[in-house]
């Protein structure tokens, strides 16, 4: 699978493959790289914000 469409599934923007195997562990591992995913695009904003509030 590919990284954007992997990134794509994190984000749910979309749809899980039916044939990806299933388990407990993976599941959790897919929690925590969604959470660390929302976590970097929310750092990126924070940071265009205050460059953008830094030149006015």
């Amino acid at each position: 699978m590919g990284v954007w469409q992997q990134i794509a599934e994190y984000l749910y923007l979309k749809k899980k493959d039916p044939n990806a195997p299933k388990s407990r562990w993976m599941s959790y591992m897919h929690g925590i790289n969604r959470i660390s995913l929302l976590m970097f695009l929310f750092a990126i904003v924070v940071i265009i914000i205050k460059l953008i509030i830094r030149k006015h």
